[in-house]
């Protein structure tokens, strides 16, 4: 990438009180180091793993492996028969607030699923009666659907909707929303990815803007007593700790609750229990992660086939539209 741009250096001064932070910040997104990988088993572990895995992290569940660098598991055929999903360790770590979710659940609802990885997280930790995934933008269902269909979910119910419009639907019946919010990407340079303009303002605020509709979209669709899981893969406070803020004062009824597993990577930009990955820290490209619980009374149990069915009805396709443009069911 280069030298960093002054928009980096004044983020970096708006997150660390420390010059040894800053500098290692702008280091992790402007000198990137191989990322962190991570496999997450679907089917039960072989006794030999076809690659190297190190040692376990605190807060990395059993059945995700770490993998060391310059391992290749997306071209073993193990992958192909989908045994395990590959991802960014960033996104076990976000996941991570799934463990102080009492299990198992009746419902998640993963918002802006494609590619699925963290439908794949929610399906581990929650162990849901039903996985509803919904993906906005048309283009990605389709890598949505075969990631689901590889690793065997084939019970899930794909949506292709505006997250406002599937609220309306099904307002009030989700065990577990999650929000896995678009964002202005600033991790991706952990990576060595391209992330233009992803430190300029008006991006940011454009993307705080739609992260804002997002969650209060799926603030609607939790039930009392249910959980909303907010994450992204960027370091902007405007997009996670004032996005987390401006929800709490939406919608009065949800709480920031604490996740003891995370504790030692507590936000130092709020008292509000909500937790950060640094790109420099070598355990992921880094991110931001939160989970609120709705204070309301709980809701009474569902009928969730019947719910199920109804939705295959609602979203039947139309005549002028293809077979798969709103509803897929595997």
């Amino acid at each position: 990438m280069g030298e960093p741009s002054n928009l980096l250096l004044k983020l970096s001064r708006r997150l660390f009180a420390e010059a040894c932070d800053r500098d290692a910040f702008v280091a992790a997104l402007t000198q990137p180091q191989p990322c962190t990988n991570a496999v997450v088993w679907m089917q039960p572990r072989p006794a030999n793993l076809p690659f190297a895995i190190a040692p376990p992290l605190p807060w990395q569940p059993v059945w995700v492996d770490r993998l060391v660098p310059d391992q290749r598991p997306g071209q073993h055929p193990l992958h192909q028969a989908g045994a395990y999903y590959c991802l960014d360790l960033a996104s076990v770590f976000a996941a991570a607030v799934f463990s102080a979710i009492p299990t198992p659940v009746a419902a998640v609802l993963d918002l802006c699923a494609a590619p699925g990885g963290k439908s794949f997280l929610a399906w581990r930790a929650l162990s849901p009666t039903h996985l509803w995934v919904n993906e906005a933008i048309r283009k990605r269902v389709k890598i949505l659907i075969a990631n689901l269909k590889r690793c065997g979910l084939t019970e899930a119910l794909v949506f292709n909707l505006d997250p406002q419009v599937l609220a309306q639907q099904i307002a009030s019946q989700v065990a577990v929303t999650v929000v896995d919010a678009p964002c202005s990407g600033q991790s991706l340079l952990a990576k060595g990815d391209q992330a233009l303009g992803c430190f300029h303002p008006v991006n940011i605020k454009k993307n705080a803007s739609r992260q804002k509709r997002i969650l209060a979209s799926a603030a609607q669709t939790v039930a009392g007593g249910g959980y909303l899981a907010y994450m992204t893969c960027t370091f902007s406070p405007e997009e996670n700790e004032q996005v987390a803020q401006w929800l709490l004062k939406k919608f009065p009824q949800f709480k920031a609750i604490a996740v003891p597993a995370l504790s030692d990577f507590a936000s130092p930009l709020t008292e509000m229990p909500c937790y950060r990955l640094w790109p420099q820290s070598g355990q992921g490209a880094g991110g931001f992660t939160v989970l609120f619980h709705h204070q309301g009374d709980r809701a009474e149990p569902l009928d969730l086939g019947s719910l199920a069915s109804q939705a295959m009805a609602i979203y039947a396709p139309r005549p002028e539209r293809s077979p798969d443009s709103c509803l897929v069911y595997l």
